[in-house]
């Protein structure tokens, strides 16, 4: 049973009854250096993409998702297991 919400990433296709999250790879990308506490800057050197690009990915994934800051959006992630439980060791 697919439902989704509007124009997010959240789909109900998992069988525990919990969303999905359908992300690109770079989006993936980007929210992972998120979870490391990367900068826009330092995601934009490391990845070789501009500061703006980088603010971009961000703000279509939070609106993807649905929302608003980035806590909430980190919280997300975790929920579904697109970041590691010890995502903000270095």
């Amino acid at each position: 049973m697919a439902r989704s919400r509007g124009n997010t990433a959240l789909q109900w296709d998992r069988e525990d009854g919990k969303p999905a999250l359908h992300l690109t790879p770079r989006q993936r990308e980007i929210l992972k250096m998120i979870g490391m506490g990367h900068t826009n800057r330092e995601i934009g050197e490391a990845l070789g993409i501009s500061v703006r690009t980088v603010e971009v990915h961000r703000f279509n994934l939070m609106r993807r998702l649905n929302v608003r800051n980035v806590a909430q959006l980190l919280r997300l992630s975790l929920q579904h297991g697109l970041l590691p439980r010890n995502f903000g060791a270095r």
